[in-house]
């Protein structure tokens, strides 16, 4: 990955190791977890969750509202309160952003490493022009570039985001926007400075099909120029059939599956997987008019979480009692190419034709 073309030899940034140098993962997360104080007890947002992401690949993050997903790509980038207590190793190009001091870490955080925020509207400040702020993005890490330079930045990723005439909507109001432009604007804001990182945090919440499939083209075609790793942080396994490589499920704080795209949609290990998959609208079911599948009851308390295998509540497999409302199931290796389950049965799981996608039947 090029350093961009608007920093000079002199302008270029020594935070970290120089760009184009590192050969190992982008980014490898080791055991995170968070965990905050509240007056019920300790609430356990991300339990264990590890991961790595190299250069031009796209992992994917799926799972239920209030699973530890944004809590992760929130800890991540430093982005959490004082009061959260975090543990575990989150390195960049080699280096842990948690032992960093945050003066380095502000240096990475909108330059090497960025994020694009799910609520575009609440994201921009509404008396500045949308201009303004992608150029203020880029001055941060670029202090030296001239007023014209900024602009030309400006307009420049305005375009690319695929925003018609960027030369006057750069000097336009977030509320001139329409919420697929916000959300665009906001892409543009984070990868004006190239980053190596993007964090996409459900980029197309609230958007109509139409503008989510014009989002994600921008993801791609931003990724295609930059070579960036991209963390799809989403709960629509559809966006993330057609974007990642990699699929991270998580449930409850922890990661549940992990694997291949393909792997994940096609030999799901992991009940809560074949449940998230088999609530999907299909094509190909056997009755005209047949209710979508359900999971039972409701996602726990990360402060009360059920002993065990979490899911076990929910599970159609479990078996209680027994090792799963009595064992913590470990992610393990059940499959080729890395693909990792925490199931006591992910084998029988994957071999069974009565698996909720495997037989296509969704019941």
């Amino acid at each position: 990955m090029t350093e961009p073309a608007y920093l000079q030899d002199d302008d270029r940034r020594d935070d970290v190791v120089p760009t184009g140098s590192w050969s190992g993962p982008v980014l490898s997360v080791r055991d995170l977890r968070v965990r905050f104080k509240t007056d019920e007890g300790e609430l356990k947002a991300v339990d264990g969750v590890s991961f790595d992401v190299v250069e031009n690949q796209v992992l994917g993050i799926v799972g239920e509202s209030g699973s530890g997903k944004s809590v992760t790509s929130m800890a991540i980038l430093g982005l959490l309160p004082p009061k959260a207590k975090i543990t575990g190793e989150v390195l960049f190009q080699g280096r842990d952003l948690l032992t960093l001091p945050e003066k380095e870490v502000r240096k990475l955080r909108g330059g090497r490493m960025a994020m694009v925020f799910q609520d575009a509207l609440a994201a921009l400040n509404p008396v500045f022009t949308v201009g303004d702020q992608i150029a203020e993005a880029v001055k941060v890490h670029n202090p030296d570039l001239s007023g014209k330079a900024l602009r030309e930045r400006a307009v420049e990723l305005v375009d690319l985001v695929g925003i018609p005439t960027p030369q006057s909507r750069v000097d336009q109001y977030p509320h001139e926007f329409s919420g697929g432009m916000r959300q665009r604007a906001m892409i543009a804001m984070a990868i004006a400075n190239d980053p190596d990182v993007l964090i996409a945090d459900e980029p197309t919440t609230a958007l109509d099909v139409t503008i989510q499939a014009q989002v994600l083209e921008v993801l791609e075609r931003i990724q295609e120029r930059t070579h960036s790793a991209i963390i799809l942080i989403t709960h629509d396994l559809g966006v993330v059939a057609g974007m990642a490589d990699r699929v991270l499920v998580m449930y409850a704080g922890k990661p549940v599956e992990t694997g291949e795209v393909d792997q994940i949609f096609y030999t799901p290990t992991h009940p809560y997987t074949t449940g998230l998959l088999a609530s999907l609208p299909r094509l190909d079911r056997r009755q005209v008019g047949e209710r979508l599948y359900r999971i039972k009851g409701q996602p726990p308390s990360l402060i009360f979480v059920p002993s065990g295998c979490a899911f076990h509540p929910r599970c159609e497999f479990a078996e209680v009692p027994g090792r799963c409302s009595e064992e913590v199931p470990e992610l393990r290796e059940v499959g080729p190419l890395g693909q990792r389950s925490a199931c006591h049965f992910a084998e029988r799981l994957r071999a069974s034709e009565q698996a909720l996608v495997g037989d296509g039947s969704g019941t």
